[in-house]
């Protein structure tokens, strides 16, 4: 007797990728408001969140490059994918209620969460999920918390650049975000409390740490490792115009001078390297580890 061969026939994505496409559209109609808003607040004069462009371009990519690694497994939609999937819904109709479009971002992010694990399956989620997280990047924090944000950072830089410049043997008085000197007087404004390199420096740590070679939790303590250096490089900043300030004059430390707009471009610059450096290194630590 011949046996029956059961050939496995390739599994169909056109219903998946329909009903990922018709979900988007969903989305995109609910969440406009909310895209609007976020829109609105990168293309704001003095934005802290320029970069927000980005974000979803650098995720498109990521996509796309790991694009045949992310095939619907088929396995069961799981109870916690349900469970994020009406907690992200319930978030969303009480941010539209209030207008309160920060908390709709978020409700977005945790729908999508939720989503990629209900349409494709736990093996696109575990391959996903760190494209997703990135996502949250962009989200403008509310103008409340970045002011005082802004504040505190502020004058942290600021006392702390007055003592450096005291040790280099000038005399400097902190009054507020100002720093008075024998010939200047410099100002320590919202763009040099450093909240802007910080977050961007950030979104940069996270964008290196994607396909570093190490384990989850080295990759977690190379992101920690930029937020201490974003800090360290603006004071260095502020530190640097308040000897140009004295020495030349306080119009050369000002917005517009180009010090001023030199040195901004010079922190992320030498930012960068250090992450580099720091990522090879972590790198090679993991290479020894599993060897």
């Amino acid at each position: 007797m011949k046996k029956n061969k059961t050939i496995a026939r390739p599994q169909n994505f056109l219903y998946p990728s329909l009903t990922a496409a018709l979900v988007a559209g969903l989305l995109l109609y609910i969440y406009y408001p909310t895209f609007a808003w976020m829109v609105d607040r990168w293309i704001a004069r003095d934005s802290y969140y320029s970069h927000g462009f980005l974000i979803p371009l650098v995720v498109l990519f990521w996509l796309w490059k790991d694009r045949k690694s992310l095939r619907p497994s088929g396995d069961r939609p799981r109870a916690w994918s349900y469970a994020l999937f009406f907690a992200g819904a319930a978030l969303q109709v009480v941010s539209s209620l209030l207008r309160f479009y920060f908390l709709s971002c978020f409700s977005f992010i945790v729908i999508l969460f939720a989503l990629t694990q209900l349409l494709f399956g736990s093996q696109v989620f575990r391959r996903a999920w760190y494209q997703v997280f990135f996502l949250s990047l962009m989200v403008p924090l509310p103008l409340l918390v970045i002011s005082q944000v802004t504040l505190q950072m502020k004058f942290f830089v600021a006392t702390v650049a007055t003592s450096w410049i005291q040790a280099t043997g000038i005399p400097a008085i902190r009054e507020g975000s100002y720093i008075h000197m024998p010939n200047a007087v410099m100002l320590v404004g919202d763009p040099c409390s450093g909240l802007r390199s910080f977050l961007a420096i950030l979104c940069l740590g996270f964008f290196l740490a994607y396909d570093m070679k190490s384990s989850l939790r080295q990759k977690i303590a190379f992101i920690i490792c930029g937020w201490p250096i974003a800090i360290l490089a603006n004071i260095c900043r502020v530190y640097f115009l308040g000897l140009v300030a004295d020495i030349y004059g306080a119009e050369y430390s000002r917005e517009g001078s180009l010090p001023h707009d030199a040195s901004g471009y010079l922190v992320f610059v030498i930012a960068f390297f250090l992450l580099l450096w720091i990522r090879r290194k972590m790198e090679a630590m993991h290479v020894r580890q599993t060897a």
